[in-house]
């Protein structure tokens, strides 16, 4: 009889062992399918931390050339208009 209680006792604790297993393994399964997505949006930051970049670069350029023109620009302009006063003053 008391045999047969320790058999049980061992087929119970088996059952559970192998429950809580499962249990453990699905959870595992969700927690792989997470990281892999935190992966991927990991990998989607860095591609927008490169092309960010590239536009600050871009950005850089374009205010450098603009600078450029608004200096060129007024080197012209004190030019143009005293040519503009003495033509209108000879005429």
């Amino acid at each position: 009889m008391v045999t047969w209680i320790v058999i049980a006792v061992v087929v119970l604790a088996v059952i559970i062992l192998v429950a809580s297993v499962l249990s453990v393994l699905g959870r595992l399964s969700g927690l792989e399918r997470a990281a892999r997505k935190l992966e991927r949006r990991q990998q989607e930051a860095m591609r927008l931390q490169e092309r960010a970049a590239v536009l600050e670069r871009s950005a850089a350029g374009v205010q450098d050339r603009a600078e450029l023109m608004q200096s060129r620009l007024a080197a012209i302009r004190p030019g143009h208009g005293s040519d503009e006063k003495h033509s209108l003053q000879k005429a």
